[in-house]
């Protein structure tokens, strides 16, 4: 059984959820889905330019658990960009901050 995922601190609510490759129909497309805590690295460390140890703080969380979410996050990110797939922010986590 798995541990339980610990909780992190998402404060960054993105404007837009859905990015997709220009003239391609949406039923042809492949998806990449972000998580939320995956959005959140992105915007500390490449948006906020903070490093890794810096961004950890933020989240609460530690900082080779921030490195491994913001390389999967890259990654996605360079799949979707290079390969032109559709990149999905999962909406869910932000909706109900939007509702509280």
């Amino acid at each position: 059984m798995p541990r339980p995922k610990k909780h992190r601190r998402i404060k960054c609510c993105p404007a837009a959820y859905y990015f997709k490759p220009r003239g391609i129909p949406m039923c042809e497309l492949l998806e990449n889905i972000l998580a939320e805590d995956e959005v959140e690295a992105v915007y500390w460390a490449d948006l906020k330019g903070f490093d890794h140890e810096a961004g950890a703080r933020k989240m609460r969380i530690s900082r080779p658990t921030f490195g491994r979410i913001l390389k999967s996050a890259r990654s996605k990110i360079a799949d979707a960009l290079i390969n032109g797939k559709a990149l999905s922010i999962n909406q869910d986590y932000f909706n109900k901050l939007k509702e509280e």
